[in-house]
């Protein structure tokens, strides 16, 4: 009996802010999975993307990564992208086997590919592809997005808690105009992502 072959989603959330971490999602999907929940992130309300990451995180096979702004300033953003992707695919391996056997699938890491969105490919230890707009085209890709944005929205919701005169919960550190205002008042925050022209 040949092994079935899976197809890993990668996606990032976070590249253009001023401010926090970058995350990325790794995520393959179940053969039942209720497929037209599923879209862009930026597509869904925050009401279905919320709902929609709930089921991929009952059903799906997923991994999350996380890298700071530190990080990011240090190895600039688009290495911190490809890094955060390497770490949510080395999480989800972790779990790989476990979840073949929860789920009744004959396969194993080598029968594993990825795509991921955009026109780099990261450093992952299975042939990977990079296809632009991924997260409109490919389910695996969307489940992704939405892991990685959830991740990243609840980590700034955590931010404007420390730092609240800085507005994170509403704009997420992108470079809205009260962002930078706030941040040619005040000064950088403690999150600030020193590289990128946060003024």
């Amino acid at each position: 009996m040949a092994l079935l072959s899976l197809s890993c989603g990668l996606d990032e959330a976070g590249r253009g802010p001023l401010a926090g971490p970058v995350t990325a999602g790794a995520v393959i999907l179940p053969p039942d999975f209720p497929l037209a929940m599923l879209n862009d992130s930026k597509a869904l309300t925050p009401k279905k993307r919320a709902a929609a990451e709930a089921v991929i995180k009952e059903k799906a096979l997923w991994g999350l990564g996380i890298v700071d702004h530190e990080a990011i300033d240090r190895m600039n953003i688009l290495n911190a992208s490809m890094y955060a992707m390497q770490l949510a695919f080395d999480m989800l391996l972790l779990r790989f086997d476990d979840w073949c056997t929860e789920h009744g699938i004959e396969s194993d890491r080598a029968h594993i590919t990825a795509i991921a969105d955009g026109n780099t490919v990261p450093p992952v230890s299975c042939p990977c592809r990079a296809e632009v707009k991924g997260d409109a085209r490919f389910f695996e890709v969307m489940a992704a997005s939405i892991i990685a944005k959830e991740a990243r929205d609840r980590i700034m919701v955590s931010y404007d808690k420390a730092f609240p005169q800085y507005g994170y919960a509403k704009h997420k550190g992108y470079p809205t105009p009260a962002h930078k205002k706030i941040c040619r008042e005040l000064g950088p925050s403690p999150i600030q992502r020193l590289t990128f022209n946060y003024l």
